[in-house]
């Protein structure tokens, strides 16, 4: 049977366990790239030019680590969630820069609700490649949506509960393939968790609201994730000590919406920027100065 690669980068940190759910309920053997490292990273680079950001970056170097271990690499295109809720380049372009760069079949479905172009057309789209079934595929599309919209709920609900811990609660707002990323990320959150700070996630609080509250701060915003994050901004008004913001350079949207947020917010932030080149040490003395900041603040 066909064997499926899935790149454990940027779509994956939405989409990966409805995948895997989906997989596993129709017995389709997949394989997941490891953790971002060092080798996958100097595999993004050779494939990648100068205007890709970092996440984009270690994306292909999923790709490339997967090219010769499965028979398709799952790729997705994700244009919108409507009309005022778009998508940046990588989402619409990695599919098309994956066919061209690599010599490997892709699974590819697209994303675009303003031609009625849903996740659920898209599976089903995937798996008669595959040679399942429709009816089967109906059932493995339900099952992976309840087991997710499970697992999301619980996540929501933890996060959204930090904001009553008695620590220095900090906003980290950034998209989740950068904030659980091994090299981007991963260490920043080992760093607050040990130095006693109650992280709250943008990703993980209800996208639905903090979509509708990131109004507060701009109504002409039309990306969706970026509305996403700014939006956990006005939900956790007054219940945070301080804000993370942390992107991958040089991300087009983050430049623009983490810029207009920092002029509007009136509390302590830092912004981090991260690309191939940077180093935890530089990272660490910045956060080191933000948290003690904090909990000097609170002692007052």
């Amino acid at each position: 049977m066909d064997k499926v690669g899935i790149p454990r980068g940027i779509f994956y940190y939405y989409y990966g366990d409805i995948w895997k759910s989906f997989f596993d309920y129709l017995k389709i053997p997949y394989i997941i790239s490891p953790s971002t490292n060092k080798e996958i990273m100097l595999l993004g680079t050779k494939y990648s030019n100068d205007e890709m950001c970092l996440a984009l970056k270690t994306y292909l170097g999923h790709v490339s680590y997967l090219e010769d271990k499965c028979d398709y690499i799952l790729v997705p295109r994700i244009d919108n969630f409507g009309l005022d809720n778009q998508t940046c380049t990588n989402f619409l372009s990695a599919y098309d820069i994956v066919q061209n760069t690599f010599n490997i079949k892709t699974l590819n479905y697209n994303i675009d609700l303003e031609k009625h172009e849903t996740l659920k057309r898209g599976l089903i789209k995937i798996g008669k490649i595959l040679n399942k079934k429709h009816s089967e595929l109906v059932k493995a599309y339900k099952y992976a949506m309840k087991k997710y919209k499970e697992k999301r709920e619980s996540e929501i609900m933890l996060n959204f509960n930090k904001l009553n811990s008695s620590k220095v609660k900090i906003l980290l707002i950034s998209h989740p393939y950068n904030t659980y990323d091994d090299l981007i990320g991963k260490d920043i959150i080992k760093y607050l968790e040990k130095n006693d700070v109650e992280i709250i996630f943008s990703d993980k609080l209800d996208e639905n609201l903090t979509n509708k509250l990131s109004e507060r701060i701009s109504k002409d915003l039309y990306f969706k994730y970026s509305k996403d994050n700014i939006g956990a901004l006005e939900l956790t008004k007054g219940k945070i000590n301080g804000v993370i913001f942390l992107s991958a350079f040089p991300c087009g949207p983050d430049s623009l919406v983490n810029e207009l947020a920092m002029r509007k917010i009136n509390l302590p932030y830092i912004n981090l920027v991260l690309d191939d080149n940077s180093s935890f040490t530089g990272t660490e003395t910045r956060l080191e100065s933000f948290v003690d900041m904090l909990k000097g603040d609170i002692h007052e």
